[in-house]
């Protein structure tokens, strides 16, 4: 079972910057994209930024030229620093990652969610 551990969020003044961590395990599995999410009360799970292995990212307008999301392959995790934060910014953030696990001499593709950490941005 391929799992996210998520790390970093708390609570700062706007302005501020936070770096999320999410480190990705498991027995035998390759990741394909992992990205970042984030949902407030009242509101869908939004798509804040995504990475690919190669490197390739994009990003939610609202975010852009503030947040930047990398990844260190060797240690399977990846990143989110987040600059210039806004009360708005105020979300729980969810890691996520798309996966291939090797199951018994086989690819099985599927979704992984961490467990999110809460970011607050006072005003």
């Amino acid at each position: 079972q391929v799992q996210l551990v998520e790390s970093g969020g708390g609570l700062v003044q706007a302005g501020g910057s936070l770096r999320l961590s999410c480190e990705a395990s498991g027995s035998r599995f390759t990741i394909n994209r992992m990205a970042w999410y984030r949902q407030a009360p009242g509101r869908q799970r939004d798509l804040v930024a995504s990475i690919t292995p190669g490197g390739t990212s994009n990003y939610a307008d609202s975010v852009k030229g503030r947040f930047t999301i990398s990844g260190d392959n060797a240690k399977n995790t990846v990143y989110l620093q987040m600059n210039i934060l806004k009360p708005e910014d105020t979300d729980v953030y969810y890691c996520n990652a798309a996966v291939a696990e090797l199951v018994a001499g086989v690819w099985r593709y599927l979704e992984v969610w961490g467990q999110g950490t809460q970011v607050t941005v006072s005003s």
